[in-house]
Formats: C-alpha cells, sequence, structure tokens
C-alpha cells in the first residue's frame, strides 16, 4: 500500500501529519468556534421566534383593542342616540311648557283688560251719573225761576239746551 500511495506522491507520514493536524483543528475550531456561533445562532433563533409570538400575540391583541374599540364606538352612538332623543324629549316638554304658560299668560292678560276695562266703564257711569246730577240740579234750577205755571215740556228742552251750552 505503501507503494501505492508513492506512486501517487502521496507520502504516508506527511499525510498522517496533517490528518492529526487536521482533527486537531477540527476539535479546536468545534470547540472555540463553532459551538458558541451554534450557542449565538441557537440565541438569535430563539429570539426570532420570540419576536415572532409576541408580534403575533401583539396581532391578537391588537384585533381585541380594535373589537373593543368598535364596541366602545357602537355604545357611544346607542348613548348619543339616547341623549339626542332625551333632548328632544326634554324640549318638546319644554315648549309644551312654554306654550301653556304662553297660554295661562295670555288668559290672565285679557282677564286684567276686561277688569280694566269694567273698571273704566263703571268710573264712566259715576263720571256720567255725576254729570246727570249736576245737569238735573242746573236744569231743575232754571226751570224754578220760571214761573211754575208756564212749566211744560218746551220749556223743559228749552232749560236743558241752555245748560248744556254753558
Amino acid at each position: 500500500m505503501s507503494d501505492i500511495l508513492s506512486q501517487l506522491g502521496i507520502d504516508w507520514k506527511l499525510f498522517l501529519s496533517q490528518l492529526v493536524n487536521f482533527f486537531l483543528i477540527l476539535i479546536v475550531l468545534t470547540l472555540f468556534v463553532y459551538k458558541p456561533v451554534l450557542k449565538i445562532i441557537k440565541q438569535r433563533n430563539a429570539k426570532i421566534k420570540e419576536g415572532l409570538d409576541k408580534a403575533e400575540e401583539a396581532g391578537v391583541r391588537l384585533k381585541e383593542v380594535d373589537e373593543i374599540g368598535k364596541k366602545k364606538i357602537k355604545e357611544a352612538e346607542f348613548t348619543s342616540i339616547g341623549i339626542i332623543k332625551a333632548t328632544e324629549d326634554k324640549a318638546k316638554t319644554l315648549e309644551q311648557e312654554l306654550a301653556k304658560k304662553s297660554e295661562a299668560k295670555q288668559v290672565q292678560m285679557q282677564k286684567d283688560l276686561q277688569e280694566n276695562y269694567k273698571k273704566q266703564q263703571e268710573e264712566i257711569k259715576s263720571a256720567v251719573l255725576k254729570d246727570a246730577v249736576e245737569l238735573v240740579k242746573k236744569t231743575i234750577v232754571r226751570t224754578v225761576e220760571l214761573k211754575p205755571e208756564a212749566i211744560d215740556e218746551a220749556l223743559i228742552k228749552k232749560a236743558v239746551e241752555s245748560v248744556k251750552n254753558e
């Protein structure tokens, strides 16, 4: 076998020493390079996997938060619709109350006007009666000055006319 190796140009001692050197380098590289690099790669893979898991979890949570947000928006819409309806109802009630108050005030004003009108009529009546009494007094005084036998309708009318003209 050494003949075959020598014909091929391979020195078995040199080959053996290179083989030993190769295995020594292989052991050194395995211990000091390959295993630390493999460890770093595993750590990075673990971190990447953890990051992907967290990203998935964040995506799920984001969907949950999005759904919760949509629910809250719907609730807020229903609440706002309820508030608007309640406000409209209050506005209608207030409008009705104001209309009733306005009508009551108008009725009261009409009553006050009627009372004032009656008072004015009574005042005018009493003034007319007072003036009538004065008129009758003056008329009687004028008629008494005339002769009592000659008193008749024409004279009374004439006395009244003279009092009117005064």
